[in-house]
């Protein structure tokens, strides 16, 4: 991720972005300030939203749909809509959808004292408590190493894992983390973010795609979320990997081959499943988010795939 996002960065201090506000910045502020942006976010935060608390905090997240469960953890910097395009092909196949928000993300407070992998499996863990076990858990990026973490710990909960361009070991060096923070700083941060969300899905993707965008820059423009982004990027993947050992779920691992996110997605998606015993999923031409980029390519194998281990209506 780093030397992508640093590709970006330089990029985008090339077209005119200063420290001192100007330039694409000031573009950025104005574009998720103006009236559209916030009612477009607000309305996507409330249709159906419901909270659990957790830490001091409230976890935002809504259900779709009756039968099993399917719990949709989004990643880093996204929103539960990510699996906009995921819920109706799963509640059609006969499956309770739930899409939950991270930590300082969408509908979810951004006063928690931690934005970890761990922290993120025990939300997990409390929300498939409240809404009924066991759940079939598809994880997006940092999302699948939450799952992962929470699959290890309580195996009677989670009866199988998708993990979607999944992070669930440490990639690159501490000089790496150090320069992908500094991209990160204010004033220029959110607009290198903002580039290098958008850069994650190499083709044109569904036509809701600028909407979606705009949804989730207008959400780390509000109080307190960028504070808890820079938060969520500090975590580290190191518990998700020691987790991996311990999973007895069967697991799907779905990768896009243009998924920048990874230097050689065909090999990272490969050794996850030799450390889980799972299965693999390649989606031609997709990048980090196939699940909306490629749905109709992602999300029936899913279906097939639930219902091929058992996670089904008796």
């Amino acid at each position: 991720m780093v030397a992508q996002l640093l590709m970006v960065s330089d990029d985008t201090l090339g077209r005119g972005l200063t420290p001192t506000g100007t330039g694409r910045v000031r573009r950025f502020r104005r574009d998720v300030t103006n009236h559209t942006s916030y009612v477009m976010l607000r309305n996507m935060m409330m249709n159906g939203m419901s909270t659990i608390g957790r830490d001091g905090g409230k976890i935002a997240f809504e259900v779709t749909g009756e039968g099993p469960l399917v719990l949709c953890v989004p990643g880093m910097g996204d929103l539960r809509s990510s699996f906009r395009r995921v819920t109706p092909i799963l509640t059609a196949s006969g499956y309770r959808v739930a899409m939950m928000d991270l930590r300082g993300h969408g509908g979810s407070s951004s006063s928690f004292p931690s934005y970890d992998d761990e922290a993120l499996a025990g939300d997990i863990v409390a929300l498939i408590e409240h809404l009924g076990a066991p759940a079939a858990v598809l994880g997006n990026s940092m999302g699948a190493a939450g799952a992962v973490i929470a699959a290890a710990r309580r195996p009677d909960l989670i009866s199988a894992l998708v993990l979607i361009g999944p992070f669930v070991r440490n990639r690159g060096s501490k000089l790496g983390s150090a320069l992908l923070q500094l991209a990160l700083l204010r004033p220029w941060g959110p607009a290198v973010w903002c580039a290098y969300f958008s850069s994650l899905s190499p083709t044109k993707g569904p036509p809701d795609r600028a909407e979606h965008e705009a949804e989730v820059r207008a959400s780390l423009s509000r109080p307190g979320r960028w504070r808890a982004f820079r938060r969520t990027s500090h975590s580290s993947h190191q518990p998700a990997q020691e987790a991996l050992s311990s999973v007895t779920a069967p697991t799907l691992i779905i990768m896009g081959t243009r998924d920048r996110d990874f230097p050689d997605p065909d090999a990272e998606a490969a050794w996850i499943s030799e450390a889980l015993h799972g299965s693999v999923l390649m989606i031609p031409d997709a990048g980090h988010y196939p699940m909306s980029e490629r749905a109709k390519e992602t999300v029936p194998p899913i279906a097939a795939f639930l219902q091929r281990v058992g996670h089904r209506n008796a």
